[in-house]
């Protein structure tokens, strides 16, 4: 089907597309830019001694609370994306989401000294983003309703332009800014980006027309008193747990994280057996590519398990272990990060032609062993520059470049193929469910990577934990290339 005409008096567009997807590029850009500005600064400032404005935590705790933080805001898009689709619509839970996480930094930001306030406000972005990150990109996919897959796709590519820019941005401005003992001016910035994605946003709302206004399957009354009852119950559960926990004396900033993350591979669990039973009646071919789709999706946790701990272990690598001078500017250690974003700027558009060479010679599986591979090559890297650092050595910043060049050449080559796939391989009455399944290796990954860094650091130091990791991401790499032809010819079944 070719692209429909606009509409007389609606002839303007944004390069060529709907102008409601210049509001949502605004929107997610800004959105970004408060998301990795504050990842970006975030263990640092829990490392800092209070001398210097921060939270004075031991790295082996620091490290598993950035780790988690990132996991929880993946773990949040699954009942984000439920609320859009029975309770809130998309275009409010994007408004919502954006206001929760503007509130978020703005606690952050609050100049008060203890910790309850910078809690309260990753409470807040977590919750926030579980809103915003799914439901703006279910926007984007919606104002092509009625159009070509082609000018769908190409939509998508303008639109994560903005996420690219808005990291950027982020990683670029906010380091600057918080310094080495200005953190709350950090988290102020990181407010201010959002409050500007909430005013484009707000101020575009009529250019998204009927965009995602209202839920696509919104609760009837019987459901309504069924969900709200469940979620007065689970409060009260998670209310009595805490209080048991805090009773024991145990309830601290090392366990928190533990817990959750035990929670989140719980959940990966659950939400497994869940989409398996509610499969029923599915043809074979379908039952072998889900079996496919397991072995996949436990390769992409190794690889969300190395590769996002960028804002966490990479980050506290960089500010110990890295010389952060290059042509007498001084880095900030945050902002080593914005290698991954302009790498990803650089070479997205040269990884996109050379799948469209290789073609299906090249399949999914090969690609996720490709992108496992390279990160584990990336950790095998830092974990001989820790080495030298050991030694006293500072790493030249041209080392951790390589290193996000490997990192970035394996995302490259894992993550815009995990939503294809799994697509490609859902029942076909599953499909929408199956997309929150790829949040969860993310979910998983994150937090995990955090608690083996805590678990292993004070026994082998970091340079165990960067070896290990890359022991496991190449061992995985190798079975999943040893078993390519069969995974291959489950997913050709499908």
């Amino acid at each position: 089907m070719s692209h429909r005409e606009p509409a007389a008096g609606d002839q303007r567009t944004f390069f060529g597309h709907p102008r409601g997807l210049a509001v949502l590029f605004g929107t997610e850009m800004w959105e970004r830019f408060s998301f990795y500005g504050l990842q970006a600064i975030l263990v640092l400032f829990l490392m800092a001694p209070g001398t210097d404005n921060g939270l004075d935590l031991a790295e082996t705790t620091a490290v598993p609370i950035a780790s988690i933080y990132v996991g929880m805001v993946y773990l949040t898009s699954l009942p984000g994306g439920w609320l859009a689709d029975r309770v809130l619509g998309p275009r409010r839970a994007v408004l919502v989401g954006g206001v929760v996480i503007m509130a978020g930094h703005i606690s952050m930001a609050l100049p008060l000294e203890g910790a309850a306030t910078i809690f309260l406000g990753l409470f807040l972005v977590i919750a926030g983003s579980g809103l915003l990150k799914p439901n703006i990109s279910v926007m984007v996919g919606k104002l092509y309703d009625g159009e070509d897959e082609a000018r769908r796709d190409a939509g998508f590519s303008v639109f994560y332009m903005g996420i690219n820019l808005g990291a950027f941005l982020g990683i670029l401005i906010t380091p600057y800014l918080a310094g080495e003992d200005r953190w709350h001016l950090g988290f102020s910035a990181a407010a201010v980006g959002m409050a500007i994605g909430l005013l484009w946003y707000i101020r575009g709302w009529p250019r998204l027309k009927g965009t995602g206004v209202g839920p696509s399957r919104p609760l009837d009354e019987t459901e309504r008193r069924r969900a709200a009852l469940i979620v007065f119950a689970a409060t009260l559960a998670v209310a009595a747990a805490v209080a048991v926990w805090a009773a024991t004396g145990t309830f601290n900033l090392d366990t928190v994280p533990t817990v959750l993350t035990v929670l989140s591979i719980a959940a990966a669990i659950w939400y497994f057996i869940y989409i398996f039973g509610a499969a029923g009646d599915i043809t074979p071919a379908e039952a072998a590519g889900l079996r496919a789709y397991v072995g996949l999706f436990i390769a992409a946790v190794v690889f969300f398990m190395l590769f996002l701990q960028i804002g966490s272990v990479l980050t506290a690598f960089a500010k110990d272990s890295v010389d952060l001078s290059a042509f007498g500017i001084d880095v900030p250690a945050g902002g080593v990060q914005n290698f991954n974003s302009v790498f990803i700027i650089v070479f997205s558009p040269i990884f996109g032609y050379i799948w469209i060479k290789v073609g299906d010679r090249f399949d999914a599986s090969k690609k996720f062993a490709l992108g496992v591979g390279l990160v584990g090559l990336a950790y095998a890297l830092l974990g001989w520059l820790q080495g030298r650092a050991d030694d006293g050595v500072l790493v030249a910043l041209a080392w951790m470049a390589l290193v996000y060049l490997l990192m970035t050449f394996g995302e490259l080559a894992l993550s815009p193929v995990g939503l294809s796939v799994t697509a490609q391989l859902a029942p076909e009455h599953l499909k929408g469910q199956m997309m929150g399944v790829w949040f969860l290796a993310p979910a998983v990954g994150a937090p995990l990577g955090g608690q083996i860094y805590a678990f292993l650091v004070p026994h082998t130091g970091e340079i165990g934990f960067f070896y290990l990791l890359a022991g496991l991401a190449l061992v995985c790499a190798a079975l999943l290339a040893v078993f390519s032809p069969r995974l291959r010819r489950l997913m050709e079944a499908r």
